[in-house]
């Protein structure tokens, strides 16, 4: 079974609140990744677990032929309304229906941890890419430096997910991304750090966005709406910033590697 077996509808149940979101929220990732990836200008760009599509928006803002692909037919459909010429398809990260050589720049956000074999996904990124294009993936940061991770570990408590299910964090640690960049015959160039805060008007609009991610949908299965809503609202107001705004704030982080 893969990814997009197991991870598709979860993520698809509302593409609106992604999308005004975590997606939104991730935008400083996508375009510091983008700058490293620079000059896009008539290059071929696929963005693999490209969602509901800002990435590949802001890459073919700066001239780029864009293509996605997702598990979730809702994101892709909330994509497509963005992007309406673009190439965008319902597919597997872990078995990309594109030959081989077939992409100048092939990037992945938020994506490849949801694999349920991560180097296979990484292996596949690496064989669409053309010798001499660039490979990018883009992921949570240091745990430590990330207050969303306090959420992540209480959903955990409330539904212990059976061994071998893929977390959002699974791949942050320093140097994990990079040995799979390696270990798919890719060479490393580098990557940065970008600031992430996930923003909320009040507390409804936090459990409407955060409730749209595929993690925590499957909870919501497992545990119920009401209790894992209570443990939402309770990680927001210990995080609640002086002055009462709802925040949160992460580091996200991005790597670059060449074929």
């Amino acid at each position: 079974m893969g990814s997009a077996e197991t991870q598709g509808e979860l993520w698809g149940r509302n593409p609106q609140a992604w999308a005004a979101g975590s997606e939104r929220a991730m935008q400083s990732l996508y375009e510091a990744t983008l700058h490293a990836l620079a000059p896009l200008d008539g290059l071929s760009h696929l963005d693999a677990g490209c969602g509901a599509g800002l990435a590949l928006q802001l890459s073919a803002a700066r001239g780029a032929t864009v293509t996605g692909l997702d598990a979730s037919a809702g994101l892709l459909a909330f994509a497509r309304t963005r992007l309406p010429g673009a190439d965008l398809r319902i597919g597997e990260i872990e078995e990309l229906p594109f030959a081989p050589d077939s992409f100048d720049v092939v990037t992945a956000f938020n994506a490849i941890q949801y694999a349920v074999t991560p180097a296979r996904a990484v292996a596949e990124l690496a064989r669409v890419c053309r010798p001499g294009g660039r490979v990018a993936i883009g992921v949570w940061g240091d745990p430590a430096q990330c207050e969303t991770a306090a959420l992540f570990a209480r959903l955990r408590s409330l539904a212990p997910p059976p061994p071998g299910t893929p977390t959002p964090l699974d791949i942050s640690d320093g140097g994990v991304v990079e040995g799979l960049l390696a270990d798919a015959g890719l060479q490393v160039n580098g990557g940065g750090e970008v600031s992430v805060a996930l923003e909320f008007d009040d507390l409804e609009q936090a459990w409407v966005r955060h409730s749209a991610a595929g993690p925590l949908q499957k909870v919501i299965e497992i545990a119920g709406q009401e209790v894992v809503r209570s443990v939402v609202t309770e990680v927001l107001e210990t995080d609640r910033k002086a002055g009462g705004a709802l925040r949160q704030d992460n580091v996200m982080r991005y790597i670059t590697a060449t074929k």
